[in-house]
């Protein structure tokens, strides 16, 4: 299936192309919304076609500003950028409130969009969210030494499994984060919410679920470990 593009023209680095993919079919739509540094090929992404066809159930996925096939660097992306390409896949490509399936990264945008976009969001299931991922995952993680980096030269290599180089983290992105951090407050979401999260995670901590969990405001809420 060959990727199409979406225009959100609405962003303070001008007009920015999405790439995403999308398959027909019956009821409620489902919208895949990825991880960190990760696309539309990936293998949840994949994995959830197949079963969306078989199922014969609408499907969105699509690629954030600077991932995948996505115009925009990697290095320019912040949250307050990031934080509208889900809103624009659900006002654009997709009818009727969608199902958002977030993995990691995914699921904090997804949380995000569900209160950006109440009416358009039917239900989450968020995959090992990382939510406020920028400060709990990145910045209080980070050495003295790394943080001292970052802070003067603005950019900073993480090391991850999934790329042998580390990720980029910007001073921006981990400074412009601090204004979407969800887990000090009471987060106002009344829907559905399902939560998968595998104990042997080393990436993002299951305790970070269940900390989710207890702040969401909706009573349809389930966390499975």
């Amino acid at each position: 299936m060959t990727a199409l593009f979406t225009e959100r023209l609405e962003t303070a680095m001008g007009p920015q192309k999405l790439a995403y993919r999308q398959q027909a079919g019956e009821g409620t739509g489902l919208v895949f919304c990825g991880g960190f540094r990760s696309d539309m090929t990936g293998t949840k992404a994949t994995a959830l076609a197949d079963w969306a066809r078989e199922k014969n159930r609408p499907y969105t996925r699509f690629d954030y500003f600077g991932h995948g096939a996505s115009t925009g660097a990697f290095t320019d992306g912040t949250m307050s950028h990031w934080r509208g390409d889900i809103p624009h896949i659900l006002d654009h490509l997709c009818e009727g409130p969608q199902i958002l399936i977030g993995s990691s990264f995914g699921g904090w945008l997804s949380l995000i969009a569900a209160l950006d976009r109440p009416q358009k969001v039917a239900a989450l299931v968020l995959i090992a969210p990382a939510v406020d991922m920028t400060e709990r995952l990145m910045w209080a993680r980070f050495s003295d030494k790394a943080r001292d980096k970052l802070m003067r030269e603005g950019l900073v290599y993480d090391p991850s499994e999934y790329d042998p180089e580390g990720y980029p983290i910007t001073k921006a992105l981990i400074e412009d984060g601090r204004a979407h951090l969800m887990l000090d407050a009471p987060i106002e979401i009344n829907m559905p919410v399902r939560i998968l999260h595998g104990q042997k995670d080393d990436a993002v901590p299951w305790d970070l679920s269940l900390e989710l969990a207890d702040r969401l405001a909706s009573d349809n809420v389930e966390c499975h470990l």
